[in-house]
């Protein structure tokens, strides 16, 4: 198998990070290696930097190569400290074990499981759980000095923040990781976002150094990151004004997901179409050069599509496209249900707003509403003060708006 693999993942600007360049591209390149992603079950679903992460996954995988997923049983009860400026939330071991089933289930969307070249799906418990603390820390801890550990980014900034022995060991579990996977399955290389680099670099030093002590033979192990996914302001996406953007359809609906694309900036849109669709990059320039909004279209509806699949993604393209125009285009949007008492007097627009969490304070409702920023059912709301009644509902609902592509149906039942 020879591809330029590495060069289009470079092109395409999947590749931000890499502790051998000219091995990974030689073996990118060239015949099928085994490499392996790391994802933490600490929520009961994949946000959108997992699903990046998991498209690198997947080109790895087309072409040829082997890969494994694990899914950390064993470390999200430990709690990856990197980019984070306070302690994880620490979670049972009965909770870990649902969001594993569930990570499972979503990742398999993704990634193939069977046919031709399937993916391994494996739990870090399965290794972790058999090791007893004195021998993991005789055997593991003893290849790790605390002042490099300390003088990494994923610690120095928890330093401040209360940094607990805890924490400390997640690196040592991931660099054991690594080393596991290479012995049982001869995995080479590690993928992951450029948060875990310091994580990776520890496998790779640590298999390095056990094989010194042991005079194994040595074997080169190398990782590479790719970036996190940030607009041109520096802002994180896959923040919206509710929360996380999920890749569950029942944490965020199709509707929302497929807005939270179209809304972004103009400047975005050509970085979220090299990365997460296989648009032919010379199409991608020319269509954001000559027409934004067909690029945000057509960006949006792919990204949708992978996610949800073709049926959603065409559903909520047609909703978007005839909104107001028919019934049926309400029965896409996102939508919550509230109480009939609650409109049986009067309810002020500003506390439906807040209420129903579209706008998350009333500060907010109110300057959005002096700006004239909302409707309600296509109608420009004019003052804060103004009151919804069962005279404004249609059959038994409205219809609220924020700006130009934000909607909410609120049902009263």
């Amino acid at each position: 198998m020879k591809t330029n693999l590495f060069e289009i993942l470079k092109e395409r600007g999947y590749i931000y990070q890499a502790t051998h360049e000219d091995k990974i591209r030689e073996a990118l390149n060239g015949d099928p290696i085994t490499f392996y992603l790391g994802i933490d079950p600490t929520a009961d679903s994949l946000h959108i930097g997992h699903f990046f992460a998991l498209m690198l996954f997947r080109y790895l995988q087309d072409a040829g190569h082997k890969g494994i997923l694990v899914i950390g049983g064993a470390t999200a009860l430990i709690g990856d400290p990197s980019g984070k400026s306070d302690m994880r939330k620490m979670l049972s071991k009965e909770e870990v074990e649902h969001n594993l089933e569930e990570v499972k289930s979503l990742a398999k969307k993704f990634i193939r499981t069977d046919g031709d070249n399937p993916a391994i799906i494996v739990s870090n418990s399965e290794w972790m759980d058999e090791y007893s603390f004195t021998d993991f820390m005789r055997d593991i801890g003893v290849h790790f000095n605390i002042n490099k550990m300390l003088a990494s980014e994923i610690y120095a900034n928890r330093i401040n923040g209360g940094l607990t022995f805890l924490e400390m060991g997640y690196m040592l579990m991931q660099a054991y990781d690594f080393m596991v996977l290479n012995k049982k399955y001869s995995c080479k290389l590690q993928i992951g976002g450029s948060d875990q680099w310091g994580n990776i670099v520890a496998g790779i030093n640590l298999l390095r150094k056990t094989n010194y002590m042991n005079a194994d033979e040595i074997d080169v192990i190398y990782g590479f990151t790719c970036p996190l996914l940030m607009t041109k302001e520096g802002k994180k996406m896959g923040k919206t004004e509710t929360g996380t953007l999920w890749v569950a359809r029942e944490k965020t609906a199709v509707f929302d997901f497929y807005q939270y694309f179209f809304n972004v900036k103009d400047e975005d849109t050509e970085i979220l179409l090299r990365l997460f669709t296989r648009v032919p990059l010379e199409q991608i320039v020319t269509l954001c050069k000559d027409d934004i909004v067909s690029a945000k279209r057509l960006m949006a509806y792919e990204i949708t599509k992978l996610v949800h699949g073709e049926e959603e993604a065409d559903k909520v393209a047609t909703s978007v496209v005839t909104l107001f125009n028919s019934k049926s285009a309400t029965d896409n949007m996102p939508k919550i249900e509230l109480d009939k008492n609650l409109i049986s007097n009067g309810i002020n627009i500003v506390d439906l707003l807040t209420i129903t969490k579209f706008i998350s304070t009333k500060s907010e409702a109110r300057r959005l509403i002096t700006q004239g920023g909302i409707y309600l059912n296509n109608e420009k709301v004019e003052s804060f003060q103004e009151f919804v009644t069962m005279d404004v509902l249609q059959e038994n609902y409205v219809v609220l708006k924020r700006g130009k592509k934000n909607y909410l149906k609120v049902i009263f039942q």
